[in-house]
């Protein structure tokens, strides 16, 4: 069983960065909507990028989801509605999406009076794919509400840190971590394979994130942490997924009232990692 889950962490992580890879350089020649200007925006330097990444990532990880052998039917179309889900309600609030109204306040207050934003139509559509995906895996019904409130709520919590290069990935990385090592250690190749594959779409567009060519924007940041959420609900047992549940409850909470960019830049151990691999800020890009 130990060689099984190893063989499917392999495939996983691989078939993920392979076609990750492709796709990114499909979409910068053709991007799936519009054209590249569709997907262009100015980044917190104030220079041009693109969120094509994030599509890459969805088909990345999409693809790795179906190809990747050994997973079960229900397993497999679980991983694929929460990256299609979470990726493609993403891309909606990229390219759609307004700025006026932020965080689970800002949209819940518009809704209160009236104005359904972007947001919300996403935070909505995420819920509901979150818990139709983990009631695909769930052992129980009392553990599909668990894991789709785990699911939709770790791909709320990956947007969050999508804010500096590379952020959101490494983060996804440092979580994503103890889930592969949780199913090697088991012998399981099910949780092995769905923990590795978003983890090897995802490193295969870091450089371009940290080389401040392109960002995961929310379609990307939001299947990240869905996938993970996802990995995690099919990992742990109920204790574990309410730890992780209520360590993703008090993030988004605390985002709320403090900028987590803030508490990473007075933190010299988290700035340390946040900037491994970027540039420095008076640095001119590359080229």
């Amino acid at each position: 069983m130990a060689r099984r889950a190893l063989t499917a962490a392999l495939a996983g992580a691989l078939l993920g960065a392979a076609a990750a890879r492709a796709a990114y350089a499909a979409f910068t020649r053709r991007p799936p909507v519009g054209d590249a200007e569709t997907w262009s925006r100015t980044n917190h330097r104030g220079e041009p990028i693109t969120l094509l990444e994030g599509p890459a990532f969805v088909a990345g990880a999409g693809v790795a989801a179906a190809a990747v052998p050994g997973l079960p039917a229900r397993v497999r179309a679980a991983a694929l509605l929460a990256a299609a889900g979470a990726g493609g309600l993403g891309a909606y609030d990229d390219l759609y999406g307004v700025t006026a109204s932020k965080g689970f306040r800002g949209h819940l207050g518009a809704l209160a009076k009236g104005e359904v934003t972007s947001g919300a139509v996403k935070i909505a559509g995420i819920g509901l794919t979150g818990l139709a995906a983990a009631a695909l895996t769930a052992r129980r019904p009392a553990d599909a509400v668990i894991d789709g409130m785990l699911v939709a709520g770790a791909a709320n919590l990956a947007n969050l840190f999508d804010l500096r290069p590379g952020r959101a990935i490494k983060v996804g990385l440092l979580a994503g971590a103890p889930l592969l090592a949780a199913g090697l250690r088991r012998g399981d190749p099910v949780a092995a394979a769905l923990a590795a594959l978003p983890l090897g779409a995802s490193a295969a567009l870091l450089p371009e994130d940290l080389g401040e060519r392109a960002m995961l924007g929310d379609a990307g940041a939001n299947a990240l942490g869905a996938l993970l959420g996802l990995a995690a609900a099919v990992t742990l047992g109920r204790p574990g997924r309410l730890a992780a549940l209520g360590t993703v409850a008090a993030l988004t909470a605390a985002s709320e009232k403090v900028s987590f960019t803030k508490v990473i830049a007075g933190n010299p151990v988290l700035n340390r990692i946040d900037m491994l691999g970027r540039r420095p800020p008076e640095q001119a890009p590359a080229g």
